[in-house]
């Protein structure tokens, strides 16, 4: 090659690097589709801590596709067809509802789910080792259901009648007030479901608990009970009933005690399968994660406004002391 034509071949070379990165860039920019039952809700602030974490940053390569079916979970299945349609490479999702919508729609893109109870129970899985199909996630553990009304009996033992707030759209929460059921005889207490689909039913059901006045309060982990924590908060508080709750955030709302895993964790623990699943993985052979750290956390503030007294050995047991 004469010095002319090295020098063209170097020109060439050196327009043709700009040209080439931002190609490559551009094949490494993925689209996520977010799916919740949910008005708004604090899952998809998780997971994008989670995805920052792993290096995947919004407008440098992914982007964030969100659907929200506002307390409507009649509104999922054409909300996950819509992402599916765009098309997304994979879809992220809030709760068993949103979740088995999105595995309606399709059979194909991955699916990735967190805030689930019984996947394999449900029907979303066939196992927790081998979750088959397009999905794979992270869960709760069952007995955690059983363990908060136990702790609830440990902190007030003259409690006998609970109300517990859950969505009977939501096979997981279904399953979820059996699970307490199951616990609930054993320890002298009777519980008293009360259905809640949405907004609507803040009335009634508020107005059926205020006339019954049971003991103690408690709610399922279904995400669009937890999207109006603050609401059920307050009345559990104007009723001055003691209150356990499925995540940290009812009782930095003001609710009195909590027992579980961290929910904002499993979003970001979400996000490490979304990244194995763009680097190859098949969602089918990845395990279903469940937490292996429980935390309690009791607000003291509470408890004092409410008049109550958490025993010592609670206390000491405890994670955190809001005081």
């Amino acid at each position: 090659m004469d010095r002319r034509s090295f020098i063209a071949s170097m020109v060439g070379a050196v327009l043709a690097a700009p040209l080439a990165a931002k190609a490559q860039q551009a094949k490494r920019m993925r689209r996520i589709g977010w799916l919740s039952p949910a008005a708004a809700a604090d899952g998809l602030g998780s997971l994008r801590t989670g995805l920052r974490e792993l290096g995947y940053l919004e407008g440098q390569n992914i982007t964030i596709e969100a659907r929200w079916a506002d307390g409507r979970s009649e509104r999922l299945p054409d909300l996950a067809a819509e992402l599916v349609r765009l098309p997304v490479d994979v879809l992220c999702t809030e709760g068993t509802q949103a979740s088995a919508a999105a595995k309606q729609a399709t059979s194909t893109i991955p699916i990735v789910f967190a805030n689930v109870a019984f996947p394999d129970r449900s029907g979303l899985v066939a196992s927790y080792a081998q979750p088959g199909g397009n999905i794979t996630g992270v869960a709760f553990m069952g007995p955690e259901y059983g363990k908060r009304l136990e702790l609830l009996k440990e902190a007030q033992p003259k409690i006998s009648r609970v109300a517990l707030i859950y969505n009977p759209d939501n096979p997981a929460s279904v399953l979820a007030l059996k699970e307490t059921q199951r616990w609930a005889s054993p320890l002298g207490i009777r519980l008293e479901p009360q259905e809640f689909r949405g907004p609507r039913d803040f009335e009634r059901v508020f107005g059926t608990i205020a006339g019954k006045r049971p003991d103690a309060l408690m709610t399922t982990a279904d995400p669009l009970i937890a999207s109006y924590r603050t609401r059920i908060v307050d009345f559990a508080a104007v009723q001055r009933l003691p209150s356990m709750y499925p995540s940290r955030e009812f009782v930095d709302a003001g609710g009195l005690m909590f027992y579980g895993g961290s929910i904002p964790e499993m979003y970001r623990r979400a996000a490490v399968y979304v990244d194995r699943i763009f680097k190859g993985a098949r969602p089918g052979d990845l395990a279903i994660e469940q937490p292996t750290k429980f935390d309690m956390v009791i607000n003291l503030k509470t408890a004092k406004a409410l008049g109550v007294t958490i025993p010592q050995s609670i206390l000491v047991r405890a994670d955190k002391v809001i005081e």
